[in-house]
């Protein structure tokens, strides 16, 4: 009996960690599983470098679409709020600089880190992106187009882009949002790698 049962614990332990494979394991510790965001590997069977190039900012393009990022980068001078992405309340405004309007800066309100007790998000150069940033109700090929294009994305060289999307901070707060939001999918990290992957296979666009 007991050797019964130690086998069909033995055989359920191997079912799940089959199941758990097949999954798919973290890249590294603390990267996530890999199934929230497809590693460029995961685009490697794509023989043609254009069409793999477009294949991966399309995966990338799950995290500029998701609200964490378009709430950010809205469509005109009000952010979005929350993953139904509603107008910010209470009613704010760009201003001059994306910091706000002199009478309610971004900063009046949200604070170095984000404050769970309030549900507040908070960083401490907490700000909208540029006008000629907005990426609120665009397609992925738009946003592609428009990432490359100097003149809509900051000045930004695609050099740049890896670092400010793999290692800008307030970036990064989009995969740690705190109570209320969803993060955004796998993990800065993994988004890097994608970037990277994208502008090394010729940055095409979807």
């Amino acid at each position: 009996m007991r050797i019964a049962l130690r086998a069909a614990v033995i055989g359920l332990a191997g079912l799940l960690a089959g199941t758990m494979a097949s999954r798919g394991a973290p890249a590294e510790p603390g990267d996530g599983p890999a199934t929230a965001l497809a590693s460029p590997e995961r685009f490697a069977g794509i023989a043609d470098p254009a069409a793999r190039s477009a294949a991966i900012f399309t995966e990338l393009g799950r995290v500029l679409t998701h609200p964490r990022c378009t709430n950010c980068h809205p469509a005109g001078d009000r952010p979005r709020q929350g993953d139904g992405a509603r107008p910010h309340q209470p009613p704010v405004f760009r201003g001059v600089d994306g910091h706000g309007l002199p009478a309610l800066r971004c900063a009046s309100c949200h604070g170095p880190a984000n404050f769970d007790p309030a549900g507040m998000p908070g960083h401490p150069v907490w700000h909208l992106a540029p006008a000629e940033m907005a990426w609120e109700g665009r397609s992925v090929a738009a946003i592609c187009a428009q990432i490359k294009d100097p003149a809509r994305n900051g000045g930004r060289s695609l050099q740049d882009l890896v670092a400010h999307i793999g290692n800008d901070s307030l970036v990064g707060w989009a995969w740690a949002p705190g109570r209320g939001r969803s993060p955004a999918p796998g993990t800065q990290k993994r988004a890097k790698a994608l970037v990277e992957a994208w502008i090394v296979s010729g940055a095409a666009c979807p």
